[in-house]
C-alpha cells in the first residue's frame, strides 16, 4: 500500500503598528536574511518557509503573511487574517504608540479571525537603552492578554525563530483541545430507543415485541418492494416468523412473455 505524507501546515499572520520590524522579521525567519532599508509594505506580502518543530517531532510548512500596520490599508489587510491558524502581535521597544495600539490590534485580528493562537513580541530589544516601554508594563500585557512573551531581535536574530516554532505548537495544542471538547459534546448527545433491524431483532435487549414490530415492518417493505419493481397483480407475500424472508408467487402475463412460456410455479426471494 502507498502511504501518503502529510505535510503539517500554518497560516501565520504578523500584525501591529508600521516601521516595527514586522517585514525583517518574517525575512528573518523566512530566508535568514536582514536589511536595515525600510520598505514600507503595501497591503500584504507572503512568504513561506518549512521548518521542523521540535515540540511537534515534525516539519511544519509556515504560510508567514505580512501585513501593513497603518490604518489606509486596514480594509485590504484584514481580509488575508481569514484562515489563519496563529497570530504574531509586535510592537516596538522604541514606539509607544505600537505598544497602546496592541489591544485593537487583537480586536481586529479576533474578529476576522476568532481565538486562535497568539503571542505577543517586543521587536528591537537591542535598543534596550532607548526603551518606551517598562518590562513589567510589557509582561503585564502579555498577562492580560493570555499569551507567552518574547522579546526579540530580528537585528541580533535573537528569538525570532522560537516565536514561530511556540505558535505552532500551541496551534496544534488548540486543535487537539477542540477536537476533544466536540468529541465530549457529540457523547452527551441524549440516547436514541431501541433500533430495530431487518432480521427482527430489537435493541441490546431484543426484546420479542421489537422482533414482531420487525416482522412486521419487513413485511410491508417487502410488499411495497414487489410493487415498485413491477410485481404483477395477485402476487402474494408471507413473511416466516421473525421476518428473515419472503416468498412470491405470480403467473407470467401472455403481454410480456407472447404465451410461449410456461407457467412459472414459484419464485422465492431471501433476504440474507
Amino acid at each position: 500500500m502507498i502511504q501518503e505524507d502529510f505535510e503539517r501546515e500554518i497560516k501565520v499572520i504578523v500584525v501591529g503598528n508600521g516601521q516595527i520590524g514586522k517585514t525583517s522579521m518574517t525575512k528573518r525567519f523566512c530566508k535568514g536574511a536582514y536589511s536595515d532599508e525600510y520598505k514600507k509594505t503595501i497591503g500584504v506580502d507572503f512568504l513561506e518557509k518549512t521548518h521542523y518543530v521540535s515540540d511537534l517531532g515534525d516539519d511544519v510548512r509556515f504560510l508567514v503573511w505580512d501585513t501593513a500596520g497603518q490604518e489606509e490599508f486596514d480594509t485590504i489587510t484584514r481580509t488575508y487574517y481569514r484562515g489563519a491558524g496563529a497570530c504574531v502581535l509586535v510592537f516596538s521597544t522604541t514606539d509607544r504608540a505600537s505598544f497602546d495600539a496592541v489591544p485593537t490590534w487583537v480586536r481586529k485580528v479576533k474578529e476576522e479571525c476568532g481565538n486562535i493562537a497568539m503571542c505577543l513580541v517586543q521587536n528591537k530589544v537591542d535598543l534596550i537603552d532607548k526603551s518606551v516601554v517598562t518590562p513589567e508594563e510589557a509582561e503585564n500585557l502579555a498577562r492580560s492578554l493570555g499569551t507567552k512573551f518574547f522579546r526579540t531581535s530580528v537585528k541580533d536574530n535573537l528569538n525570532v525563530t522560537p516565536v514561530f516554532e511556540h505558535l505552532a505548537a500551541l496551534q496544534d495544542r488548540l486543535a487537539r483541545q477542540g477536537h476533544v471538547e466536540r468529541m465530549d459534546a457529540a457523547q452527551q448527545l441524549p440516547q436514541r430507543g431501541p433500533s430495530v433491524n431487518a432480521f427482527g431483532g430489537g435493541g441490546a435487549s431484543g426484546a420479542p415485541a421489537a422482533r414482531t414490530t420487525a416482522a412486521g415492518a419487513s413485511s410491508t417493505a417487502a410488499s411495497g418492494s414487489a410493487k415498485s419493481a413491477g410485481a404483477p397483480a395477485g402476487a402474494s407475500s408471507s413473511v416466516p416468523e421473525g421476518g428473515a424472508a419472503f416468498k412470491i408467487s405470480a403467473k407470467p402475463t401472455t403481454s410480456r412473455t407472447g404465451g410461449k412460456k410456461k407457467l412459472m410455479s414459484s419464485m422465492k426471494c431471501s433476504i440474507i
